[in-house]
């Protein structure tokens, strides 16, 4: 029985969109549940530009500050390809259930997501900082 999970409009850059279908698919025999939950979110983004530095949107590389809406607990982590995750650090993997959730996102959405126990969890972005490219 699984529950309604409530999906808002996402957007992704063409260079996000194009690494994470192709990390989705490679991991797909690995975390089966977790690459097909990535798939589904890219294969529903609206690709907005290159490595466009959109303003308020959660892409790879992102500081992404959000709110678990469930017990109110604001955190923040940094999304990045699974060999870069360190959650010591506070680097989130995009193969995550989380952070497959948070990809794509903007300021203010919430987007429902399932923990690997199966629990349903909604979380809101507040903030969402682009890493200086040097």
């Amino acid at each position: 029985m699984s529950q309604k999970i409530m999906k808002p409009s996402i957007k992704m850059t063409a260079d996000d969109h194009e690494r994470l279908s192709r990390l989705a698919s490679f991991a797909a025999d690995r975390t089966p549940e977790v690459a097909s939950f990535l798939a589904d979110e890219v294969d529903r983004a609206r690709i907005v530009g290159h490595r466009a530095c959109v303003t308020g949107l959660v892409q790879m590389g992102c500081a992404v500050e959000f709110r678990d809406d469930a017990t109110g607990k604001v955190q923040t982590v940094t999304l990045v390809y699974p060999g870069e995750a360190d959650i010591g650090q506070g680097r989130v993997s995009v193969m995550t259930p989380i952070g497959a959730a948070l990809i794509g996102l903007s300021i203010g959405q919430s987007m429902d997501w399932q923990t690997r126990t199966g629990t349903v969890k909604r979380l809101t972005v507040l903030n969402v900082k682009v890493p200086e490219v040097a």
